[in-house]
């Protein structure tokens, strides 16, 4: 079934309900790596309770818009691909706290038969107790099977450059080999990230880690090397998703700052692989 641009224009939804506790904050946080080193206090107020103030990382605005990618829009979902990841925060995220959310589609783009298509999706989440907004959220997804369904030709946001220096900063932080079976926890049940044989069947020879999930650790890694651990700090997260991680693969994070933008791309170190380009995290400074 070919997509329909005009129904797809018309997709929006209003004040979607969704709740979530300080338990699903510490998942979160346990899931992109942090608290591995139970000792380590600056860790600790991600993952524990117990501190003075629970601390939430800005990029868990990803997990808190329930279905942000519906599989009943018309197109093929086996050849749909999450290209890039969009976020504005205008205060940091309480540790929990009910919320309202709108989303809609913004555009969707006919690349033709050989290409796909492009859609952009957008994302708010508001405080249910007072509508203070809290986040909006940009994704971009390109479906893979579905181009040539008589839509507009255009273009997506323009890509962020990254500087071409050498990096002013790098910081490696290891996957785990069970890291996707952790982080599908926050509601990205896709058995492409669990299931060996449909990984197999998608072309890949074992599950692959959620690009969401890359996309936390290096939110992580921006905040342990140049945040020094203050959340509060980003206020802005976009990043182009370019190849696969494997769970268990080590992700060094580049990173170059420029006063309050730090620039940023991933690489999985032993393949030597990037795995994450054109990233920007916009600082409060």
């Amino acid at each position: 079934m070919a997509l329909d641009y005009d129904q797809l224009m018309a997709t929006s939804i209003v004040d979607l309900p969704h709740a979530y506790r300080d338990v699903e904050t510490m998942l979160y946080a346990l899931s992109v790596g942090l608290g591995r080193d139970p000792l380590d206090r600056r860790e600790l107020d991600y993952v524990y309770e117990g501190t003075a103030l629970l601390k939430t990382l800005p990029s868990q605005a990803t997990v808190m818009v329930p279905d942000m990618f519906p599989p009943d829009l018309g197109w093929d979902f086996t050849q749909v691909l999450h290209a890039e990841q969009r976020l504005q925060l205008f205060r940091p995220l309480p540790a929990a706290a009910e919320l309202l959310v709108n989303k809609r589609i913004v555009d969707v783009i006919d690349r033709g038969p050989s290409l796909g298509a492009v859609v952009l999706f957008e994302a708010e989440g508001r405080l249910a107790k007072d509508d203070t907004v809290l986040f909006v959220l940009g994704n971009t997804i390109i479906a893979r099977g579905d181009g040539g369904f008589g839509g507009p030709n255009g273009k997506g946001p323009a890509p962020h450059r990254v500087p071409r220096r050498e990096p002013d900063l790098t910081c490696e932080l290891p996957t785990r080999p069970d890291q996707a079976l952790l982080y599908r926890l926050n509601e990205d049940r896709n058995p492409l990230h669990a299931d060996p044989q449909r990984a197999r069947d998608a072309g890949f020879d074992r599950p692959i880690l959620h690009g969401l999930c890359t996309y936390g650790i290096a939110c992580h890694a921006i905040l342990r090397t140049i945040c020094e651990y203050d959340h509060t700090l980003i206020s802005g997260l976009d990043a182009r998703f370019s190849a696969p991680v494997m769970p268990g693969d080590t992700i060094a994070t580049d990173m170059w700052q420029d006063g309050p933008v730090v620039s940023f791309q991933c690489r999985a170190v032993e393949r030597d692989v990037v795995v994450v380009r054109n990233g920007k995290c916009t600082l409060n400074v």
